[in-house]
């Protein structure tokens, strides 16, 4: 982006919650990415969310054997995804968004319960005008938890 003022901020690792909070708009109870540990710009990212037992969701699923929802592990896998497009492809944050397109051979392999430490690994396939294409897999103690494959679009925050 030739001679573009962007609005990201500074890479340096760890990123943590504020500054993951100033690039993506979900706040409390939906921010599921509490810090960013590993980022190749264009390659990949290793972030994680620690699964806590105060978790708003754990309330009705379920109240006597707490499971992290497999829809919240693909949000998760999402979110970190869209940390990797906008410091990859240097996109305002302040004024651009990424939209959830379509999700591909997704598996979910383990229960993922309060205590775990949900590593959430994120590879870019295809990232090319405003569409990014990765390959996402959430794991606990390296065993797999979750997987898809991501597709997300970047567009104008409205």
């Amino acid at each position: 982006m030739s001679g573009v003022e962007v609005d990201l901020p500074e890479f340096q690792l760890p990123i943590l919650n504020e500054t993951i909070k100033s690039i993506l708009p979900h706040r409390y109870p939906f921010l599921l990415v509490d810090r960013v540990v590993e980022l190749d710009r264009g390659q990949k990212i290793l972030a994680y969310k620690n699964v806590t037992a105060n978790e708003e969701y754990f309330n009705g699923h379920f109240p006597h054997h707490a499971v992290m929802p497999g829809v919240l592990q693909l949000e998760a896998l999402a979110q970190a995804a869209a940390l990797l497009i906008f410091y990859s492809s240097m996109q305002d944050a302040s004024t651009k968004i990424a939209y959830l397109m379509s999700m591909e051979n997704v598996k979910f392999r383990r229960l993922v319960v309060p205590g775990d430490k949900l590593e959430l690994h994120v590879e870019v396939l295809k990232l090319k005008r405003g569409l990014c294409k990765v390959k996402a897999q959430a794991t606990v103690d390296g065993e797999r938890a979750s997987e898809a494959v991501i597709t997300a679009a970047i567009r104008d925050r409205e």
